[in-house]
């Protein structure tokens, strides 16, 4: 049993959202249920009488004042008027009437008064014409020109069972003229109503109704019956009426009036649907549980229609405000965005790691105590004379498997990659349906139909979601499936001149000349029993080798590595010293040195765009007028005069227009290049692969130097270094 708990939305299969409110300062707890049975008893809700100024202080449901009175003891008014169409009305007047107050009840049936108890004054076949009062009710105007004294109007225009969640589910429904509201239908499989939902008014016909909700849901008595008076309802129709003087509220919370859906119907907006958006009635929290048949039933009598032709409009969860806080659930405060741990954290704080979060994970940034901008610049340099270890573990591994595997990945990457052949990788783009470079990274096929997609470590989880959203799409699991592996395994990497000499004291059991393992190519081999895959790929530049094992067998490997290392003069890599690195090659880092602009042709990557004829994600996105713009923002290089400090990152080449400076692009990234001696620089730039040797203005927080265009590459141009 959960206490002060809502269920505030029915989806597929069952699921039951719920909210549960607490009082101990504690944030609501959200509930996700999928019972075997539901049984819903949402009951219904008490409907406004229309009239003339039927939103003035002091106006409230028959039913909201029975329950101040009997809840909280407060009695709403000392002369109150009753307007109602229903038998209902008569138990607050009369509980109203005992509590010491004058009630008068104005009943638009003829037959009306009769249940009224002594104490009670009954008008029958009166309706309310209007309220009168400047800031509160003082006085109500009867459609026979009488006026009654009043510091309290309470209506009861009927009962409108509570049918959203039934809606939500599918269910449909069917207009009721003895209840003058719709109810449920045809059953839904799984779900069953009673009470005033399924449109029951007495005591028997309620208890009779939840067992038939049950369905056979477990065994049960035959249903009691009362052994009292039984309630009725005998409600007629008191709808708002076309040409009504004055202004009558139908939708209290978006402020629409009768003369609003008038105006709709005028308009054309006939559809029910046309006309809550045309209005907005019905629409926010409401969702229709005061405002809809009001409103329903006045479009029908502008246009001619009974209420069942008009039809309802679509009640969309949740039932009432759910908190942000709820629906965060557990992500709050630390948990909200969790930093992701390296399995092997605690060895590289034992090797002197300092950490920082790159993408949502903790790693190392530097090794060692002294000043970080010394000890980056040192362990780049030493990187690119011997040898450098860093852990890579952060790198996507997810794996797509299956008979259309190929197919699929062609599907996804902006390159070919069904051509590609077991034992090898390839690197390629993923782009966003708008044409934009949504991710990069190596894809490795293992054998025709598993290939393993690295991406960039930040963008793990989004591309695991676009994987399987592409495959759901196109795609069933008898042809592809998705596998998140990224966890399970760690990626050591090794990088530098001497690093096929520290791979080959590894002992890994696998043929590692050029010959066997050549550039972008994977084999398997074994450390102390364990199963590894070695993808010969680079993010330096260097000849580079990453080692995938077993994230819990990781720790014996690494510290292999750096036994071993010792003869190489092998030096831990931390992040920065890598950022350097790659910069140096001008290699890009997705969301650094793109944004959401940047399509596959503005990096140099234009053949796919020309060349493909298959369907990919993007593919049409590529060839709009704005893609095909020819000042659009390339990457390229940015060199400064011999001695000059690096470029700001986020400085923006600048030149003057109209006597004024404007923007041609900025810098991406920008470092001091140890093994050159000089700083090196990526920049999105205006026409910038056509302007190669051009120098331009680059601003700074007011500060203008000049800079000269080159290529993204510094180091290394011919990619030598790959295979040394």
């Amino acid at each position: 049993m959960l206490s002060d708990t809502t269920a505030f939305g029915l989806y597929d299969h069952n699921l039951v959202a719920l909210n549960q409110l607490h009082r101990d300062g504690r944030p609501d707890t959200l509930w996700r249920v999928r019972p075997r049975r539901i049984v819903l008893a949402t009951g219904a809700i008490e409907r406004p009488v229309p009239f003339a100024n039927n939103d003035l202080p002091g106006i409230l449901s028959a039913d909201a004042a029975l329950s101040y009175l009997r809840r909280h003891g407060v009695l709403v008014g000392r002369q109150i008027v009753v307007a109602t169409n229903n038998d209902s009305a008569y138990e607050p007047a009369s509980a109203l009437a005992a509590a010491g107050a004058s009630v008068t009840v104005v009943d638009c049936r003829r037959e009306g008064g009769v249940q009224a108890k002594s104490g009670i004054r009954a008008l029958a076949g009166r309706a309310i014409a209007a309220a009168r009062g400047r800031n509160a009710v003082q006085s109500v105007l009867l459609d026979d020109g009488t006026a009654l004294a009043a510091d309290c109007l309470l209506v009861s225009g009927g009962w409108t069972p509570t049918v959203h969640l039934f809606s939500q589910a599918k269910g449909k429904l069917a207009w009721s003229d003895q209840l003058s509201a719709f109810i449920p239908a045809e059953a839904i499989e799984g779900i069953g109503v009673a009470g005033a939902v399924a449109g029951t008014v007495s005591l028997s016909e309620t208890l009779a109704s939840g067992l038939a909700a049950l369905g056979g849901f477990g065994s049960a008595p035959p249903a009691p019956r009362s052994t009292g008076e039984e309630r009725t309802l005998g409600v007629v129709s008191l709808w708002p009426k076309p040409k009504a003087k004055g202004r009558v509220w139908i939708d209290y919370q978006s402020d629409v009036t009768a003369k609003d859906v008038e105006l709709a119907a005028r308009e054309n907006f006939v559809s029910v649907e046309h006309l809550k958006r045309y209005t907005t009635l019905g629409m926010a929290t409401d969702q229709g549980k005061t405002s809809n048949l009001n409103g329903l039933a006045l479009l029908a009598a502008a246009t001619g229609r009974a209420i069942s032709d008009v039809g309802i409009t679509t009640y969309r969860p949740p039932f009432t405000p759910v908190p942000f806080a709820s629906l965060a659930g557990a992500r709050r405060g630390s948990m909200h965005a969790p930093v992701r741990r390296l399995s092997l954290e605690a060895n590289h704080r034992a090797a002197g790691g300092v950490f920082q979060e790159y993408g949502g994970w903790l790693r190392p940034a530097y090794y060692g105590s002294g000043e970080a901008g010394a000890t980056i610049q040192e362990d780049a340099r030493r990187a690119r004379q011997s040898v450098a270890l860093f852990d890579g573990s952060t790198l996507g591994k997810i794996e797509v498997i299956g008979p259309r595997a190929a197919e699929f990945v062609d599907f996804i990457y902006y390159n070919t990659m069904s051509t590609l052949k077991p034992g090898h990788c390839r690197y390629g783009f993923m782009l966003s349906e708008n044409g934009v470079v949504f991710d990069d990274g190596v894809l490795v096929r293992l054998d025709e139909h598993r290939f393993i997609v690295s991406c960039s470590s930040s963008h793990v989880a989004a591309v695991h979601a676009r994987l399987e959203e592409w495959r759901q799409d196109r795609f069933g699991r008898d042809a592809v499936y998705i596998h998140n592996a990224t966890a399970q395994y760690a990626t050591l990497t090794i990088s530098g001149p001497k690093a096929r000499g520290l791979i080959e004291a590894l002992d890994l059991g696998a043929a590692l000349d050029d010959a066997s393992v050549p550039h972008m190519a994977v084999t398997a081999g074994r450390f102390a029993g364990d199963e590894v895959r070695i993808a010969r790929v680079s993010f330096t530049g260097d000849r580079s080798y990453e080692i995938s094992i077993r994230a819990d067998r990781a720790e014996a490997l690494w510290a292999r590595m750096q036994q071993e290392g010792r003869a190489f003069d092998a030096v831990l890599l931390g992040l920065e010293s890598l950022m350097i690195l790659r910069a140096e090659k001008g290699f890009i880092v997705i969301g650094k040195d793109t944004d959401g602009n940047v399509m596959p042709h503005d990096l140099g990557v234009a053949g796919p765009r020309t060349k493909r004829t298959g369907e990919f994600v993007g593919r049409r996105s590529l060839f709009t007028e704005a893609a095909s713009r020819t000042d659009r923002n390339q990457l390229v290089g940015l060199a400064v005069a011999e001695g000059e400090a690096p470029l700001a990152t986020g400085a923006h080449g600048v030149e003057k227009s109209g006597g004024r400076l404007r923007s041609i692009g900025f810098v991406t990234s920008s470092y001091q290049s140890p093994t050159l001696g000089r700083p090196v620089a990526l920049a999105l730039i205006e026409r910038g692969a056509a302007r190669h040797g051009q120098t331009i203005d680059v601003q700074h927080l007011g500060v203008l130097r000049q800079a000269t265009i080159v290529a993204p590459c510094a180091f290394d141009p011919e990619g030598s270094r790959l295979h040394a």
